[in-house]
């Protein structure tokens, strides 16, 4: 079986929470920051890797994609690029209750509707995560369960 990849997009407090965790959970993780000022000059874990784009990322059928802020302005060429690259999953953090930023963004840059279908969101189980860490517990957790075949929650 070929490991799996987490990319986190955008360094934030649910990408830095993730990133600590995915190792332990099986996946090989990156932190993708394109504005290397986002990145604290003090040591903190990033993850197996930290690059500043997607290519460096070395994105491929294997790898999950997550973008951990949604208001940043790069969310469309970002995404854009991930869908291309053909990544096995890509989701943006956001709110269920309105529609994310990132569908206007990607169809400004003429992407097609089945292709903006499959960017997830809301990512993650519901388990009523609000902290940064919830989130990624919830972010990991539905992972998991995809990579697992199991539809997450208490079914079994």
């Amino acid at each position: 079986m070929v490991p799996r990849k987490l990319v986190a997009v955008f360094h934030t407090p649910t990408s830095e929470f993730m990133l600590r965790l995915a190792g332990e959970l099986g996946f090989h993780s990156i932190l993708v920051e394109p504005d290397p000022t986002q990145v604290p000059p003090v040591a903190r874990p990033h993850g197996d890797q930290l690059v500043h784009d997607l290519a460096a990322a070395g994105l491929d059928d294997h790898t999950d994609v997550i973008l951990t802020d949604h208001h940043r302005p790069e969310i469309g060429d970002i995404l854009k690029e991930a869908l291309a690259a053909r990544t096995r999953w890509i989701g943006i953090l956001g709110n269920p209750h309105h529609e994310g930023p990132h569908v206007a963004a990607l169809r400004d840059l003429g992407v097609p509707d089945d292709e903006i279908a499959r960017v997830h969101r809301p990512v993650g189980l519901n388990i009523g995560s609000k902290t940064p860490s919830e989130i990624a517990v919830a972010t990991l957790a539905g992972l998991i369960a995809d990579r697992n075949n199991r539809p997450g929650g208490f079914t079994f």
